[in-house]
């Protein structure tokens, strides 16, 4: 929990301030839906600008197909839903007002089954389609901007450095009135399960999931959920639930839903971010994925022969799987073989054009070959999915660079260095690219960057 209480201390170190300034107030009821999006966008900006994210393909298009999923089967709603994927070991997810859902690593890697991460991602959409958050708001009698929005992360993210959080940001009572109630619960717990069993997904994925959440917490003490954590009641809404299920027609109870793409994610998940032992463990079986995932993790602990080993069983027992290719042409690129690299790396685009990961390995090995012109090619493309990917950021400048687009490259350093959150490196190239581009006269490459720089260094400061 230690990066999620440092997330939240800066949340109410940035809006106190605001409260005294900001004038976007709101007095009884006043907080409308472009206050909502306002605040989502604004949550968005700093979570990604303190917490790691995800970017694989394979993982974050899989968490925006749940999604996705889930909000076609609601009623129309006023804002679109965005999700992302934060590497940290909590099991948790929560969403926000103005459609942003986050679902941390811990949650996918501790479920057992994709309806279970479903029956708990439609609990939070719930929230925010009934607008549970908004309207406590608005019984506030008055409240900034700033102060509903740390207030929020208290909501969110829940635990005692949640409610200090909110308590610090808004004030005792407050804080206090922005708390999911017991009703708030229930009707997201009622409301969330509609969206699953309409969705097509098993309808005890929901039950389920709570279950998995509240034995993990009893086990390992680990760190649940605000609706896990805050009512002592969770039993009593699990057999309400569970007879609510019981009660619904057969063909609704009798639903099977295809977990092959849950365990892919659930795989490299594993065998990037788990506990090495605990991860080979899970990875004794003789199929595709586990013989990659062991590879993976033995990369890791830099048992270079042993991983080899293992990506070569992999790629035996699934020789045309894009997820197989792609991640043994990635660690035959980082040991150094590229002639094996090359031609795993491309078949694997061939298979998946979407898969922008491969895509980007297969540009660095261009820059080892000297082909930057190409490589560059591969990066612009993978930027256009992963704006924010900072390392694609950096390897673009080094193509450009070599390439002589002096003020291109500094633009690209300086963007990777804002999305790796380094304040030094991003006021250095930030200051250098401003240089160039004004010797030049050529501003307009250098605009949106300003904006971008001007925005982030806005969130540094006042954190």
């Amino acid at each position: 929990m230690k990066s999620l209480c440092s997330l939240l201390v800066c949340l109410s170190l940035l809006f106190c301030p605001m409260l005294a300034s900001d004038a976007r107030a709101f007095f009884f009821g006043g907080v409308s839906l472009k206050d909502e999006k306002e605040m989502g966008r604004k949550f968005d900006s700093m979570i990604r600008s303190r917490m790691p994210m995800v970017d694989d393909p394979e993982v974050a298009a899989y968490v925006r197909d749940i999604v996705d999923r889930l909000v076609r089967a609601m009623p129309k709603q006023p804002f679109e839903f965005k999700s992302s994927v934060v590497l940290h070991n909590s099991l948790n997810a929560f969403a926000v007002p103005g459609g942003f859902v986050y679902v941390l690593t811990g949650l996918i890697m501790n479920m057992d089954r994709e309806e279970e991460l479903a029956g708990v991602l439609a609990h939070e959409l719930a929230h925010v389609t009934q607008r549970h958050v908004a309207s406590r708001m608005e019984r506030a009698q008055y409240l900034t901007i700033g102060a509903l929005l740390a207030a929020v992360a208290g909501v969110a993210i829940g635990g005692p450095a949640g409610a200090a959080a909110a308590v610090t940001a808004a004030g005792a009572g407050q804080s206090a009135m922005l708390n999911y109630s017991r009703l708030d619960e229930s009707e997201a717990d009622n409301i969330g399960l509609q969206y699953l069993a309409a969705a097509g997904y098993p309808v005890d994925g929901m039950v389920g999931g709570f279950k998995v959440l509240r034995k993990k917490s009893w086990l390992a003490g680990v760190s649940v959920p605000t609706y896990l954590s805050t009512h002592p009641a969770i039993g009593d809404r699990v057999n309400s639930l569970s007879a609510r299920i019981a009660s619904m027609p057969a063909n609704a109870r009798g639903k099977k839903n295809d977990n092959s793409r849950f365990r892919r994610v659930n795989t490299l998940l594993w065998a990037r971010y788990g506990d090495e032992q605990a991860a080979l463990r899970r990875f004794a079986d003789k199929d595709a994925l586990s013989h990659m995932g062991r590879g993976i993790v033995l990369s890791r602990q830099n048992r270079v022969n042993d991983a080899a080993a293992a990506f070569d069983s992999a790629l035996k027992a699934a020789p045309e799987d894009p997820l197989v290719l792609r991640e043994a042409g990635i660690f035959h690129f980082r040991k150094g073989d590229l002639p094996r690299a090359a031609p795993l790396l491309q078949k694997a685009m061939r298979k998946d054009g979407r898969d922008y990961m491969a895509s980007f390995f297969y540009g660095r090995l261009l820059d080892e070959h000297g082909r930057h012109k190409e490589a560059a090619g591969h990066y612009r493309e993978v930027l256009r999915h992963v704006p924010e990917a900072a390392d694609v950021h950096e390897a673009l400048a080094r193509s450009l660079g070599h390439a002589g687009d002096n003020l291109q490259a500094y633009v690209h350093m300086a963007y990777g260095a804002i999305y790796a959150n380094n304040k030094k490196l991003a006021e250095r190239y930030f200051k250098q690219a401003k240089n160039i581009a004004d010797k030049s006269g050529n501003s307009k490459a250098f605009k949106r960057l300003e904006t971008v720089y001007k925005e982030r260094k806005e969130m540094w400061e006042k954190s």
